[in-house]
């Protein structure tokens, strides 16, 4: 964790964090197709084929189902067998079945705001509809995803987008964020960051690094 105290706006990452843990749902989903359960998130981040297809899924470039399409070739070429009917292989979407609201983290984006400060999400997209059940405008001040902006965490980019829609500095702003490469890349624009694992420790975090509630 890094940062000064007396920030005033937080940005709240999505999958993992609003969420239950991104991860967990990938090694149970692995399980499911038969995999080793790290299998999934390894050939994701060093697969340089299904790297890239995460990317130009993530920055808006391709779709859903043409993501699934292609990291379902993946799986196969690592040995994994992965029916596709004419829906598609629909890796996303169960990935997705596999991710519960945090009830205390909601809760405490709202009193975050609720004391005065401004919220603000940041998201790496996956999926065309991951947000499916959350009314994200009701949440926060605003909202950022890559798939919108054509740019993904931890580009200093998207950061800088999200601050200007939430209308506060770098230097105002804490992420919030289960991946530390994240958090590692916003503290290089002068954001504050929390690697968060559960919702108390994180709310600890928040409460020495922003100022004091508004009273009124």
């Amino acid at each position: 964790m890094t940062g000064t105290p007396a920030r005033r706006a937080v940005l709240f990452d999505f999958g993992g964090v609003l969420t239950t843990s991104v991860v967990a749902a990938f090694e149970d989903l692995g399980r499911e197709l038969g995999a080793e359960p790290r299998l999934l998130l390894r050939l994701l981040s060093k697969d340089a084929p299904s790297s890239a297809l995460l990317v130009a899924h993530e920055e808006g470039r391709i779709g859903e189902r043409e993501f699934e399409d292609g990291f379902a070739e993946r799986l196969r070429a690592h040995g994994v067998t992965v029916d596709s009917g004419a829906a598609g292989p629909r890796l996303l979407i169960r990935l997705q079945e596999r991710l519960r609201p945090d009830a205390d983290m909601v809760a405490l984006v709202a009193k975050v705001r609720a004391d005065g400060h401004r919220v603000g999400m940041l998201s790496n997209s996956l999926g065309d509809d991951c947000y499916a059940g959350f009314d994200l405008p009701a949440l926060f001040d605003a909202v950022t995803v890559s798939g919108e902006i054509g740019v993904r965490k931890p580009s200093r980019r998207a950061y800088a987008i999200a601050c200007e829609r939430l209308g506060s500095l770098p230097e105002e702003t804490v992420m919030v964020d289960d991946l530390e490469q994240n958090i590692t890349a916003a503290a290089r624009l002068g954001i504050a960051g929390v690697v968060h694992r559960d919702a108390p420790t994180t709310a600890a975090e928040l409460a020495r690094l922003l100022s004091p509630p508004d009273p009124h």
